[in-house]
């Protein structure tokens, strides 16, 4: 039923402009969906027959056929309430927020390394950031990727003193997370 109440002027329900909008809200989310790879899918807050239509989608290859399934997989996202569909847009979210703090990690990570190796002082700025370095350890990782470059060896101690440089600040940052829960208590 369309149009106002003639009482109140209100409209009945939400304008074709709108719905059209919600719809391709609702097709851009299963565009998302289906991008997901199934171990990610698997985590997220759905019914188990919109998981299968999700699936279906992502084995058509063909394109028209993959634009139609996907049209199909949208409809049936529209029959879900509105509270399933925010909770996956939730859900998709926080992924994307860890994603995107273990990006930064990496980075930290990366620039600590590169620090490392291009200045002397930067080991103990480092051993000043993170209390727990084995100061000796990342010495000798440093002078052994300083021999690898110089000898053209395989960058395993590179590696190395990446996953060691890693583990500090993994550990900092599990340090400070438990801080937060025992404040919060």
């Amino acid at each position: 039923m369309r149009g106002r109440d003639p009482e109140t002027g209100e409209f009945y329900g939400p304008s074709r402009t709108q719905q059209r909008q919600d719809a391709l809200e609702v097709r851009a989310l299963a565009e998302q969906l289906v991008a997901l790879p199934a171990a990610r899918l698997a985590q997220l807050p759905m019914s188990e027959e919109l998981a299968d239509h999700v699936r279906d989608t992502q084995k058509v290859t063909s394109h028209i056929a993959h634009k139609r399934q996907l049209q199909y997989l949208a409809k049936q996202m529209r029959k879900e309430d509105d509270a399933t569909l925010e909770a996956i847009r939730d859900a998709l979210d926080a992924g994307g927020d860890a994603a995107r703090r273990e990006t930064g990690l990496m980075h930290q990570a990366e620039s600590w390394r590169e620090r490392l190796l291009d200045d002397p002082d930067a080991l103990t700025q480092l051993v000043d950031a993170f209390p727990d370095a084995d100061r000796q350890r990342l010495r000798q990782l440093v002078r052994n990727v300083a021999e690898e470059r110089k000898k053209n060896k395989p960058p395993a101690s590179y590696r190395e003193l990446y996953r060691e440089i890693r583990g500090l600040i993994d550990a900092a940052d599990a340090n400070d997370a438990d801080a937060l829960d025992a404040r919060e208590d």
